[in-house]
């Protein structure tokens, strides 16, 4: 476990959090001492700190919730792969080669 402290309101709090998730629990800190910044409660005691903080941040989740859920745009068309001119080039002669074959067994084909 490490330790983490944290400036909310103009007061310090030492908090234990899981190893490697300091910097994380340090900017949410940051997040709630810039709600109560906005609020204009920073300096009061620190249940009425905690109550604004907390409304403002439920008021915020409230209206994400709120929102439409939006479809993840689709990705775009993968780009069709380029042929090179020589195996265009050989499947066209490959294709005259069968249709040649193709009219001279309809030549040699008995009559029905």
């Amino acid at each position: 476990m490490a330790n983490v402290t944290l400036t909310i309101g103009g007061r310090e709090f030492m908090l234990a959090c899981a190893d490697g998730e300091e910097a994380h629990v340090t900017r949410l800190a940051q997040m709630i001492d810039e709600k109560l910044v906005q609020a204009g409660v920073v300096g009061q005691t620190e249940p009425r700190m905690l109550l604004f903080a907390s409304l403002m941040l439920a008021d915020e989740l409230h209206e994400l919730r709120q929102r439409p859920a939006v479809a993840p745009a689709a990705p775009p068309p993968a780009p069709e792969p380029e042929i090179p001119q020589v195996l265009v080039e050989e499947l066209a002669r490959i294709a005259d080669h069968v249709e040649n074959l193709a009219d001279l067994l309809e030549q040699r084909a008995p009559n029905a």
